[in-house]
């Protein structure tokens, strides 16, 4: 892959890993990772013109050889540590957007809990808000 992986990048790779783990990237993943991209601050300064590029550059990383493991290793590698559990807590909001998650979904979750390094409390924290979120009334 060529270029640099931006930070901006590196949280879009995680999101579209969350939704391409189980082969079906749906409509409403797809519409909330384009929101997260809108609303949330981290994403200050991205223009979302980008987004669709920046996915096809993760599905090409993910598409190679042991892909999954290099695109959790260059998610890391672009972030600072104090984004680990950003980039966790986007790839969550992607996964429960439908308010199903498999256990493709899930193993992802735990496979960037372990890259990252974050504690299960961080994580449980961050997949109950997550829920909270999403629930219907």
């Amino acid at each position: 892959m060529t270029g640099t992986v931006t930070v901006h990048d590196a949280l879009i790779f995680g999101m579209v890993m969350a939704s391409a783990v189980d082969n079906a990237m749906n409509d409403q993943e797809m519409e909330r990772i384009g929101a997260l991209v809108e609303q949330t601050p981290v994403f200050e300064g991205f223009s979302s013109d980008n987004l669709v590029s920046v996915a096809a550059r993760c599905a090409i990383l993910l598409a190679g050889p042991e892909g999954l493991d290099i695109t959790l290793e260059t998610i890391r590698d672009a972030l600072p540590e104090r984004l680990y559990d950003t980039a966790y807590a986007l790839a969550v909001e992607v996964a429960a957007v439908d308010h199903t998650v498999r256990p493709e979904e899930i193993r992802l979750l735990q496979l960037m809990r372990d890259r990252f390094q974050l504690d299960k409390l961080t994580c449980a924290a961050i997949e109950r808000s997550a829920i909270a979120r999403h629930r219907k009334a």
